[in-house]
């Protein structure tokens, strides 16, 4: 056939592109792909200041404090050229201290985000929803009544928090409550474990009662490097899974029917999601104590920057939740020089007036 029979046929013109064809199409197209991409920088540049400056405070917390230490001396201490008190402040009490921080303001800020999206809750959080004050009645009960040892309050602590958990998982699985009704279910769980810590308070020894006390306030400065490795192998683990749901959590937040239309097993989801939520908010009140508000201030901030995506909500309201504690942690060290302050004081502090700002604005 000849080149000018094969020109004359339409369906192989080459001027009949989808360009040619649909231009306001592709104009459309082609605008939204770029705001995309422009969206898409705009976040990556975000993510990048957060990490910017949780380095910035890293520094300013390894070299601040009772015992003041220049940046060249750090250099030098890190390099393994400098030995003396420095060397022990650095590797004995401030860099345990700020990796405590990191990680468990990173675990709670991920474990209020989950608790928020799998309850359908913004208010949810391992504070406002009794877990930190069961793991703290269970530490407390363990004092006084096995002594002692760091193991079994640790254990106690992580009991306590389960059965918190159970009670929350029933009414929100099977009496099907509404959000609203959740938090009230939360509030009297937290009279109910706070009313069990002051009877143990009341009964306890002199000894005991210091102990009980000082449990109970928060503080990143307990931990060894053992609780540490455990905590940040359970962090990374849950948040890896939920990083591998996050198209799952999407759909949960729009709602468990829409969920289920998209074939998600709503159930399990909120189970595995819930259980693995609770495990890392348990095990950083079973080795820091009661830190509040942390995982309930994170993940907003983070909506409010990213939207609700949670393919940038997980990660920023990673960092976020990690530098909240751990400017809290510097702070209440730099003003006290000893490190006397617990940052759970501080985050009491800094997260109360959010939290009624958060109920004013959900009416």
């Amino acid at each position: 056939m000849p080149s000018s029979s094969l020109n004359m046929d339409p369906t192989v013109d080459e001027t009949n592109t989808p360009e040619r064809l649909w231009p306001a199409a592709t104009a459309v197209h082609g605008h939204v792909t770029k705001a995309f991409l422009g969206y898409v920088k705009k976040k990556r540049l975000l993510m990048l200041g957060l990490l910017a400056a949780t380095v910035v405070l890293v520094i300013i917390a390894l070299t601040q404090g009772a015992y003041d230490i220049a940046l060249g001396h750090l250099m030098q201490i890190f390099s393994g050229s400098a030995v003396g008190p420095a060397d022990i402040v650095i590797w004995k009490i401030r860099l345990p201290r700020i990796v405590s921080a990191i990680m468990v303001g990173w675990g709670l800020s991920l474990s209020g985000l989950g608790i928020q999206t799998l309850l359908r809750n913004p208010l949810g959080s391992p504070f406002t929803l009794g877990i930190s004050h069961g793991a703290a009645f269970g530490a407390s009960a363990a004092i006084l009544l096995l002594g002692p040892q760091i193991f079994l309050v640790t254990l106690s602590a992580f009991a306590g928090a389960m059965c918190s958990t159970v009670v929350i998982m029933i009414l929100a699985g099977f009496k099907r409550l509404s959000p609203e009704s959740i938090i009230l279910a939360g509030v009297a769980l937290t009279s109910l474990f706070m009313s069990g810590t002051v009877l143990v308070q009341y009964l306890a020894s002199d000894t005991e009662l210091a102990m009980v006390v000082f449990w109970t306030f928060g503080d990143v400065a307990r931990a060894s490097w053992t609780e540490i490795g455990v905590l940040s192998f359970v962090v990374m683990g849950v948040t890896l899974y939920l990083i591998l749901r996050r198209w799952d959590l999407n759909a949960m937040a729009a709602g468990e029917e829409a969920a289920r239309g998209l074939g998600v097993n709503v159930n399990r989801l909120r189970l595995v999601g819930m259980l693995a939520a609770v495990v890392m908010a348990a095990l950083a009140t079973a080795f820091h104590g009661v830190i509040a508000f942390v995982g309930l201030i994170a993940p907003h901030i983070a909506r409010r920057l990213v939207g609700a995506d949670h393919g940038l909500l997980i990660p920023f309201s990673s960092i976020i939740g990690a530098l909240l504690l751990l400017s809290a942690d510097t702070l209440g060290r730099v003003i006290f020089g000893s490190g006397a302050l617990p940052v759970g004081i501080i985050t009491s502090f800094m997260g109360a007036p959010m939290f009624l700002y958060l109920l004013i604005r959900s009416k």
